[in-house]
């Protein structure tokens, strides 16, 4: 039988951690895991299961990567002030918001986080905006007005909100990492939309009501929205993740129905993707169009999931474990 040393002419190294940037095909031991690995690309789309959450809830926000992710806030019932970090396999539990909230708007990494507006204890909406360092939430710089089911996009100082609930809203406000300012007001109002972007190049996409807006796309280039392509599933309450010109939407639900519908948007148009193995909506949603996080929402059961599941695009280079079988 020939040796791998015979057929790709190297040995296999014994390393303590895995290389920072493996290439395709490259096999190495772990000798911390005691597991053989090897570099892969992905050919095509799929959603794979992650680390559950530790508090099974809805309507939370999320921020980062597939890798440094964070959750906060949502709905047990009641409202909760929980915070999540992601390490790409399992959740930890974070510094509590101060103020428990759901349907806030997030933005940020998970060392620099958002939490703006949101629906409080009494059911009453907030504009009492938290700051995250990575290990507390401080009082941050509050919205203009009491704002809940919004969407957010950017970072902790360079800050995107649009839509929300009270009433149907068209608002949208920049934030610069001490105060709020009003930026071009959305096409069509609407609450329980995602986002994705950042605060110059920001996506805004589904909401309700549905049909209407559903399906709706809209752009910002910092000043003001223009109309872009349509979801082909129009919903309210989907995740969103990426940017403007490479966004992935998931999740979410059409009336009566509650969807995994996955789509993909190349700053033209969007086009249908491998759907999530469970469909939910109010879920929290983090990374990019090619490494998304998908996590807790609400399922068709009338049940609160703790479930996670990560995205990878065709062409995403991934670390696997070799296993006998």
């Amino acid at each position: 039988m020939s040796t791998y040393y015979q057929i790709f002419g190297g040995k296999v190294n014994a390393v303590s951690s895995d290389p920072a940037n493996p290439v395709k095909g490259q096999v190495w031991f772990n000798t911390t895991s005691a597991a053989m690995k090897y570099q892969s690309v992905t050919t095509s789309s799929a959603w794979a299961s992650g680390g559950n959450l530790g508090t099974a809830r809805q309507a939370l926000a999320g921020a980062g990567t597939q890798t440094a992710g964070l959750a906060f806030g949502g709905f047990v019932p009641p409202q909760t002030a929980a915070t999540e970090e992601y390490d790409g396999t399992s959740w930890t539990a974070g510094g509590s918001l101060a103020t428990a909230r759901r349907l806030s708007a997030g933005a940020g990494t998970q060392t620099a986080g958002l939490a703006a507006g949101g629906n409080v204890p009494g059911n009453q909406a907030t504009s009492a905006v938290e700051e995250y360092d990575g290990t507390s939430w401080t009082s941050g710089g509050s919205l203009p007005s009491n704002q809940e089911a919004f969407a957010g996009a950017g970072t902790q100082t360079s800050a995107l909100v649009f839509g929300g609930s009270l009433p149907p809203s068209a608002a949208t406000l920049e934030y610069d990492g001490t105060s709020w300012t009003a930026g071009g007001n959305l096409g069509t109002g609407r609450s329980d939309l995602a986002g994705a972007g950042t605060q110059t190049v920001g996506l805004a996409f589904g909401g309700i009501p549905v049909p209407t807006n559903g399906n709706k796309t809209e752009e910002y280039d910092g000043t003001s929205w223009t109309s872009g392509g349509n979801l082909g599933t129009g919903r309210y309450g989907l995740a969103g993740a990426g940017l403007q010109t490479s966004a992935l939407a998931f999740g979410g639900a059409t009336p009566g129905v509650i969807t995994a519908a996955t789509e993909a948007y190349n700053g033209t148009s969007w086009t249908a993707d491998t759907a999530m193995s469970t469909a939910r909506r109010t879920l929290g949603g983090a990374g990019t169009q090619t490494s998304a996080l998908g996590f807790g929402g609400y399922i068709a059961t009338a049940v609160n999931v703790a479930n996670t599941e990560e995205y990878s695009g065709a062409g995403v280079a991934t670390t696997k474990t070799i296993t006998a079988s």
